[in-house]
């Protein structure tokens, strides 16, 4: 069945499946190669919103992704078909088929991960967030990527005064569009709340300190990817500049705008034979200091950390479990330092059914969007009922900033006197401190699928 609705922009139509009104492929913004979006605001007509739209260019468009990662490919994209393309700005809205303008729902806006150069919104695990069968409404969003979305090139700064983080600056844009037409969907555009994992979770922590998204969002839950570290600095532009320069000399161009036109395909193939040549440039497209939506390192900008609800967690074999489980830990400890409202952690470690790969980097996303059952794997019954509870904590949080449920195990935030984290699992959920030192022996196992 088929709803058509009024929004700022425009009219919109969408689709209903299980009592969820999805629109998907709305897009957000307009933009050009390694130039800021511009926010959409209006369209002609009705807006067809019922299949995903673009994702952004990315090493597997180019090749058979199954060979280059078998493990993740199987997980969350076998048997589904992508298309790619540098117009990629769009977003997915989940809501209740029933909402009306006055619903005033909770709104949660997830921004994939991917190591900043891979993955996109419709990933098997985020395609049908079970979200607004809670009264939540799901957002998901497309950005550009590796560098496309990180670029950072000689002769882009003297066009508007910094340069760079183009992905970042993409989700901004799309918290704008959210903030500016949810209420359409029966959302409250004051109760959002980004939520990222991996490197989607870097991008909620990056946001945190952007003085550029200020009012956009109101809680944050980072996966396996936020938290303190005194190790992850963020670089200058300027150090990028003289790194990605090399694009000039191995594509032939002589400036920025020729490098604008030069074809995508031969772009993709001089940047990772420089990669390969050059060991340096194995992680440039990440964000940066930019002058306007990072403007210090994260690490010297504590000092002006968002007081606002935090969830954040990890799984207990994760790419860096012990490192990822402590920075999360310090992230919450420095919250009840400030005094600040309470923040929740977690530690997911159920070993999925299937292999023997346990729980493993992006392992609990099934369990966060309620999505076991387009997985693969033989998940049980217990597997649905850590599901629904998972989910519950996660859509009482972004309604309340507070994750506790009446029928849940009662999750108590991080304090110097409490250092416990939620121990998510399908035998028993509980308050209990992690073993840490089990998890140090684990970083010296190759994690799956790496």
């Amino acid at each position: 069945m088929f709803k058509i609705i009024d929004t700022p922009c425009g009219k919109v139509k969408g689709i209903i499946e299980d009592d969820i009104l999805k629109f998907k492929g709305i897009r957000y913004a307009t933009s050009e190669r390694w130039k800021y979006p511009t926010l959409v605001t209006k369209w002609e007509g009705v807006l067809d919103a019922l299949t995903y739209g673009d994702c952004c260019y990315q090493e597997r468009a180019f090749k058979d992704e199954s060979i280059n990662n078998s493990f993740y490919y199987r997980e969350y994209r076998e048997g589904l078909k992508y298309s790619y393309s540098e117009d990629c700005l769009y977003l997915n809205v989940f809501t209740p088929s029933d909402f009306s303008n006055d619903s005033k729902l909770p709104v949660i806006v997830y921004i994939h991960g991917g190591s900043f150069r891979s993955c996109s919104a419709n990933e098997k695990c985020f395609m049908d967030p079970i979200w607004p069968k809670k009264g939540v409404i799901g957002v998901t969003i497309n950005y550009r990527l590796g560098l496309l979305g990180f670029g950072c090139l000689e002769g882009a700064k003297e066009e508007s005064g910094y340069c760079g983080n183009y992905g970042l600056a993409d989700q901004i844009t799309a918290l704008k569009w959210v903030k500016n037409n949810i209420a359409s969907f029966g959302g409250d555009p004051n109760n959002i709340t980004i939520m990222g994992q991996s490197a989607g979770a870097m991008s909620v922590q990056a946001l945190c300190f952007s003085p550029e998204s200020e009012g956009l969002f109101h809680k944050a839950v980072m996966v396996s990817g936020g938290g303190i570290n005194r190790l992850t600095t963020l670089q200058p532009y300027t150090s990028k500049i003289k790194q990605f320069s090399r694009l000039y000399e191995e594509t032939g161009c002589k400036n920025i705008e020729e490098l604008r036109n030069y074809d995508v395909t031969k772009l993709f193939e001089s940047y990772y034979k420089l990669i390969k040549e050059n060991k340096d440039m194995g992680m440039i497209a990440i964000p940066y200091i930019d002058g306007k939506y990072l403007v210090s390192s994260q690490y010297k900008m504590l000092d002006k950390l968002r007081n606002i609800p935090y969830l954040i967690g990890t799984t207990s074999e994760d790419l860096m479990p012990y490192i990822l489980f402590s920075m999360s830990k310090k992230w919450c400890l420095l919250q009840n330092k400030k005094n600040f409202v309470p923040s929740y952690l977690w530690m997911f470690n159920r070993a999925l059914p299937g292999d023997d790969s346990k729980a493993f980097h992006c392992a609990d996303m099934w369990y966060w969007f309620g999505t076991l059952s387009s997985s693969w794997r033989p998940f049980e019954d217990p597997d649905y009922k850590l599901m629904d509870n998972m989910v519950t904590y996660l859509c009482e949080f972004a309604r309340n900033g507070n994750p506790n449920s009446s029928y849940l195990p009662n999750w108590e935030p991080v304090s110097k006197k409490n250092k416990k984290a939620m121990i998510l699992n399908t035998q028993e959920m509980k308050m209990a401190k992690v073993n840490e030192f089990k998890l140090f022996l684990q970083m010296f196992k190759r994690p799956v699928g790496f």
